[in-house]
């Protein structure tokens, strides 16, 4: 593990340890928070600020568009756990640069892209707060963001939409941002044509705990741990299991988006068991799609959980291949 990447990760969160719970009854949020530095550099260069009131909050999207119709439909993008939206619209530093360069090339292709910010409200099953990470662990009690997500899409999206555009939409995300993608593109299946989870796996089989740990970073708290052997999904064969009796409940859809998975088999954050896992779920719940692409490196490390470069031009080939 490199250092660097490591120091990094502290302060751009891109690890797998998102989902956990959320408080859907938490106090309305008449405004959200002056925008941050990096808010105002993605202004500067061209992406407009967004305000979406959903579960009593009001939550930020960032939206960029190509000039005229949107030839090639919607992106929307779901960033790491501890990070936040900005690190798809300005790169600072090199770690998030792939991830900068995946929206310029969307956008250079016609796509429309949505950039959603995670809230900070997220809570464990125990009422711990978790930092700043996706609400998709499936719980007794609503998703805190999936209302974020359904007003984007119902709402938000075709208010914007020029006349004569493509009216498809595609899901990603990063990490615990791709956990969420598949809960969102699962339970709002009518309105989402495909989605592209990266170095992510399986929301519904998955829990947080999110008791402070030492070496935590500073907004983001506890583990992510496997529904069926207990353990930490970083570890090796973290999610390998002969059942899945402690699956929490899918929604029943007729709608079944493609899919495709997009990740490195030397993962150190998020183990390669827990990506196969996710894909034995989707293919015997009979979600279409493609073979993983699946990158092989030398040695285990933390630096192949990131945004890679070599995940952005097949990821846009593969939604541009689900246009209607």
């Amino acid at each position: 593990m490199k250092l660097a990447a490591v120091l990094l990760c502290v302060v751009f969160g891109c690890t797998a340890c998102g989902g956990g719970g959320g408080d859907a009854g938490a106090a309305v949020e008449p405004t959200a928070p002056a925008p941050t530095t990096q808010e105002t550099q993605c202004v500067a260069a061209g992406w407009q600020r967004l305000l979406v009131p959903a579960a009593g909050l009001q939550r930020l999207v960032l939206w960029k568009a190509p000039a005229g119709v949107w030839s090639r439909g919607a992106i929307v993008v779901f960033h790491g756990g501890g990070g936040q939206a900005t690190n798809f619209c300005v790169a600072n530093v090199a770690l998030i640069a792939p991830q900068v360069r995946f929206t310029e090339a969307a956008l250079a292709q016609g796509f429309a892209v949505f950039l959603l910010d995670s809230s900070d409200r997220v809570t464990d099953q125990q009422g711990r707060l978790c930092g700043k990470v996706w609400d998709d662990e499936v719980r007794s009690r609503d998703s805190l963001d999936l209302p974020f997500v359904e007003a984007l899409l119902t709402r938000n999206i075709p208010s914007q939409r020029p006349a004569g555009s493509r009216s498809e939409v595609f899901l990603t995300g990063l990490s615990s941002g791709g956990y969420m993608a598949v809960r969102a593109a699962t339970v709002l299946a009518d309105r989402v044509t495909a989605f592209a989870p990266v170095s992510s796996g399986d929301p519904y089989g998955w829990t947080r705990d999110c008791s402070p740990r030492p070496g935590d970073r500073v907004n983001v708290f506890g583990v992510a741990l496997d529904n069926e052997t207990g353990r930490n999904i970083s570890e090796p064969g973290a999610c390998s299991a002969a059942a899945y009796a402690n699956e929490r409940p899918w929604p029943s859809t007729v709608a079944k988006p493609v899919w495709r998975a997009f990740h490195h088999a030397q993962d150190a954050i998020h183990d390669l068991s827990c990506v196969d896992k996710l894909t034995r779920q989707l293919r015997s719940r009979g979600y279409p799609g493609p073979a993983a692409l699946r990158l092989e490196g030398a040695a285990r490390l933390a630096d192949w959980h990131y945004w890679l470069d070599d995940y952005n031009q097949p990821l846009l080939d593969f939604f541009a291949a689900q246009l209607r």
